[in-house]
C-alpha cells in the first residue's frame, strides 16, 4: 500500500463513520421511534399499508439496522438491511400511498445506504465468511 492509498482509505473510513452515525440517528429518531411509540402520523400511514404489526416490524427493522450501522463488524449488514427497507418503502409509496411524490426520501436514503454497504463490503464479506479476527471485530478504524 502506498501512503496515498492509506490516506484515501483513512479518509473514506472517517467519512463513512460520519455518514453512518448521521443516518443511524435519523433512523432511530425520525423513523423507528415514532413507529414503535405509536406516533399518530405513523399509525395513520400504516393503517393504509398493513396495520400495527407491520408498523412494529418496520420500526424494529429500522432500529436494528440503525444499531448495526454503529457496530463496526455489523455496519455493512445494517446498511444492506436498511437498503432493503428503503426499497420496500419506495415500492409502497408508489403502489399504495402518494405515488412518485413521496419517493424522494426513501430513494435518497437507499442510495446513501447502498454506498455505505459498498464501502463496508470487505469487512461484511469477511464477517460472512468467518474471517474476522478478534482485532478486526473491535477495531473501529478498520474498513
Amino acid at each position: 500500500m502506498t501512503i496515498a492509498t492509506v490516506h484515501t482509505s483513512r479518509r473514506l473510513n472517517i467519512t463513512l463513520w460520519i455518514v453512518q452515525v448521521l443516518v443511524a440517528l435519523f433512523f432511530i429518531g425520525a423513523a423507528a421511534i415514532p413507529k414503535l411509540l405509536g406516533d399518530p402520523t405513523a399509525v395513520r400511514i400504516f393503517e393504509q399499508i398493513g396495520g400495527d404489526w407491520f408498523r412494529y416490524l418496520t420500526g424494529s427493522l429500522e432500529f436494528a439496522g440503525a444499531l448495526g450501522l454503529l457496530i463496526p463488524p455489523l455496519a455493512g449488514l445494517g446498511a444492506l438491511g436498511l437498503t432493503g427497507v428503503m426499497i420496500g418503502a419506495t415500492i409502497t409509496q408508489l403502489a399504495v400511498l402518494d405515488g412518485p411524490a413521496g419517493t424522494s426520501t426513501p430513494i435518497a436514503l437507499g442510495i446513501v445506504l447502498a454506498l455505505i454497504a459498498w464501502g463496508r463490503w470487505p469487512r461484511t464479506k469477511a464477517l460472512l465468511h468467518g474471517h474476522l479476527s478478534g482485532d478486526d471485530r473491535l477495531d473501529t478504524a478498520a474498513t
